[in-house]
């Protein structure tokens, strides 16, 4: 595990790196900006660049864990398809390959030949980053990667990592919006209960560099089996541990009944919005908001797995509030965590594996009570 925990930060570094060359390099920032309309809408190919930028991220980590960990590779699952059509027509699967020209030939045929941006693409992903400095050595637990699965979220937030707003921040304060809300997120889940046992986040556009104007990341990470809980923060202090205030962070898109309901519960003045599923949980890990709430069934596996696992290390989780609240109304209450083996069979396509009854982050569980109590007659 502690292998597989260094691969999977290392791994997670190089998709960072990928997601911040494709905004410095000019070939392929006008790629990923670039709105095609009329005559020239899918010209490229038929899903535009910034799905392919998920894509080969999302692929490079596929092709290099399964190298380290071939017992895992029909297990590493994804948010993207990597099958494209280029303007010519024809279909290209998107694979990493052996050798950094055999992968920028490749990209060059989805690419309609623009060699220069494919180059670009292909030397980011090969390239090693720098060796990620972490106290994982003594990590022991007794799982082998043969009983484990990954859920890759290549770039979260994508719509704010394609606008690229630069926003200025507040020591201990939660960002609404822009770069620093994309993550890269990989989630490891046991096969035969689907529990979350590990995760990585990389937050590519965490501060710039005074130095140089380049930006500089931010990795977390968690490891939670048995009784090991490890993780590289430390467990937030709660609202009613610093004397503030239930806080809650929402999606400005959250049904009005739920703000109403969290507004009477914790104060207008403590419901805060930020974009990102990601990003929101890691706000709770990170103690800039005491749980995060989201009614809808619109976020997915590979949004919740990672940071579930980080949550979990730190004694909270990820339940499924409708579950929660319809065990309000049994003799006792009973929250049901989040799991990732099994899609919804009656589901088509990403909806097979859609986070339906929505959900509650947190890390407190009497915070957690006090959040079903206040939506349990409102929903």
């Amino acid at each position: 595990m502690a292998d597989l925990l260094r691969l999977l930060l290392q791994v997670a570094e190089k998709a960072a790196n990928v997601a911040r060359v494709c905004r410095q390099e000019a070939p392929l920032f006008q790629l990923l900006v670039q709105e095609k309309t009329g005559d020239d809408k899918n010209k490229k190919f038929v899903q535009d660049f910034k799905t392919l930028a998920d894509v080969v991220i999302q692929e490079m980590i596929r092709h290099d864990v399964g190298a380290q960990f071939p017992e895992m590779a029909s297990f590493i699952h994804g948010e993207e398809s990597n099958k494209f059509e280029n303007g010519l027509g024809e279909s290209v699967t998107v694979t990493v390959c052996a050798t950094e020209e055999e992968t920028a030939a490749l990209l060059a045929t989805v690419l309609d030949d623009d060699h220069t941006a494919a180059s670009l693409l292909a030397r980011a992903i090969h390239q090693n980053p720098a060796t990620i400095d972490t106290s994982t050595d003594g990590l022991a637990v007794p799982l082998a990667p043969s009983e484990l699965g990954i859920w890759i979220d290549p770039i979260d937030a994508t719509s704010q990592y394609i606008e690229g707003r630069e926003e200025v921040l507040e020591d201990g304060h939660l960002c609404p919006s822009g770069l620093h809300c994309a993550l890269v997120l990989i989630g490891v889940y046991l096969r035969s209960t689907g529990k979350p046992v590990m995760g990585v986040i990389n937050q590519p556009f965490n501060c710039k560099d005074p130095a140089d104007g380049g930006w500089r990341g931010k990795h977390f990470w968690g490891v939670s089996y048995g009784g090991v809980n490890v993780c590289s923060l430390s467990r937030p202090k709660g609202g009613s541990e610093t004397g503030r205030g239930l806080s809650v962070v929402l999606s400005s898109s959250e049904k009005r009944v739920v703000k109403e309901a969290l507004s009477s519960l914790c104060g207008p003045d403590k419901l805060m919005y930020a974009s990102g599923a990601g990003y929101k949980i890691l706000c709770v890990i990170q103690g800039l908001a005491d749980v995060y709430v989201l009614s809808e069934g619109s976020t997915f596996k590979w949004d919740s797995c990672a940071p579930h696992a980080l949550l979990q290390a730190l004694g909270g989780g990820v339940v499924d509030l409708t579950k929660s609240l319809e065990s309000c109304s049994g003799p006792q209450d009973h929250h049901t965590e989040l799991t990732y083996h099994q899609p919804r069979t009656e589901c088509k396509g990403a909806d097979r594996w859609a986070n339906a009854g929505g959900l509650v982050a947190y890390t407190d569980c009497s915070q957690l009570q006090r959040i079903v109590g206040a939506l349990k007659d409102r929903l």
